[in-house]
């Protein structure tokens, strides 16, 4: 597969994005901290030939080996704080000079996620994120990725890129991700989704996306956080029971709503149910973490995936009362594992 244009062609469709190379240079001398914001056209699977936009920040010298990172559908393109935005990132706690995601050693992108601003109301695959981040380092001259550091829904689009464009890329780093979802999984971000829904027709659109937040938080999470954090008996408010998370679990609601719109909840759970890939056509060097209990992305279907993997895999097993969200929440052993699966680099850097 050839690094032009070529390379962007979608694997199920012979249209492709306009997608001709150093069409922007970037600044010279290059930044340490930038943000740019992508319009084209992307044959998007489900909905052919559409305008898209894709914002994009980074952290780290442009010339530097390039890691993409990318977390849940809620994650954005502020991974840590920086000279273009001092606030912390979404992954914060992951980066600095004795972590894996060391900006003095990598360049790190990310995304906001194609439908995130909740003009795109159609039908977004993860191959089309995948294909959406391909061009776009086309246009900032990256070549190729040192590695595409996914988790949750961030693993699945990296499952994707590693196969649509394998030429990009040295190695995958999967956290929480299968090559497809449970039934289990699905059928309940149906009914998350059926609460948006039931917002909208009633004018009540906040309330809707705010209880389906607060459905899908007690996905993200375990029984035995909620058993550690909220282990007090119920009591009786203004006549009304009220048991002890729901105060934590309204105001994870309320904080979603004021972020997100509904057609962004619904189009975005919706690419996650879509995602289903061939695990063996994933033909570079892969690193997937499962973390037991974790029912979202159950770690027996994680391990299933790995083991078709056609390139050499290692797969890593966890526990952490965090679930899901472990790789949010239980850092040291993230760091860890991604130390061990960027040791190659870091070793010839460090040497």
């Amino acid at each position: 597969m050839s690094l032009s244009s070529d390379s962007l062609r979608s694997a199920d469709s012979a249209a492709e994005p306009d997608c001709s190379p150093r069409t922007i240079t970037p600044t010279s001398p290059r930044l340490s901290a930038g943000r740019e914001q992508f319009e084209f056209d992307l044959n998007l699977r489900h909905a052919g030939m559409r305008r898209v936009c894709l914002r994009v920040e980074w952290t780290g010298d442009l010339s530097l080996p390039a890691l993409w990172l990318a977390g849940g559908i809620s994650a954005n393109r502020h991974v840590c704080a920086n000279s273009v935005d001092g606030a912390p990132g979404w992954w914060q706690d992951a980066m600095g000079p004795q972590r894996a995601l060391n900006p003095q050693h990598f360049c790190l992108l990310a995304c906001d996620w194609l439908g995130a601003d909740g003009q795109l109301d159609l039908p977004i695959d993860s191959a089309d994120q995948a294909d959406a981040i391909a061009y776009v380092l086309e246009r900032l001259g990256i070549v190729r990725l040192h590695a595409f550091v996914g988790a949750s829904y961030g693993g699945m689009v990296g499952q994707q890129f590693a196969i649509r464009h394998r030429l990009r890329l040295e190695r995958l780093v999967s956290l929480s991700a299968a090559h497809r979802a449970t039934p289990f999984a699905s059928a309940f971000r149906a009914l998350q989704r059926q609460v948006v829904t039931l917002g909208q027709t009633q004018c009540a659109d906040a309330v809707g996306l705010s209880l389906a937040r607060q459905l899908a938080m007690l996905s993200y999470r375990s029984a035995d956080e909620f058993a550690e954090r909220f282990d007090q008996p119920a009591e009786v408010r203004a006549g009304r029971v009220h048991c002890a998370a729901e105060d934590y679990l309204q105001h994870c609601g309320q904080r979603y709503v004021s972020q997100w719109s509904a057609t962004a909840f619904l189009r975005l759970s919706e690419s996650i149910d879509l995602h289903a890939v061939v695990p063996s056509q994933i033909r570079v060097p892969s690193h997937f973490l499962a973390v037991q209990g974790d029912w979202l992305a159950p770690a027996e279907w994680i391990a299933a995936c790995a083991a078709e993997v056609s390139a050499p895999c290692t797969v890593e097993r966890i526990e952490s009362r965090f679930g899901h969200d472990a790789f949010l929440k239980d850092i040291d052993r993230v760091d860890a594992l991604l130390h061990r699966a960027l040791q190659t680099l870091s070793s010839e850097i460090a040497a």
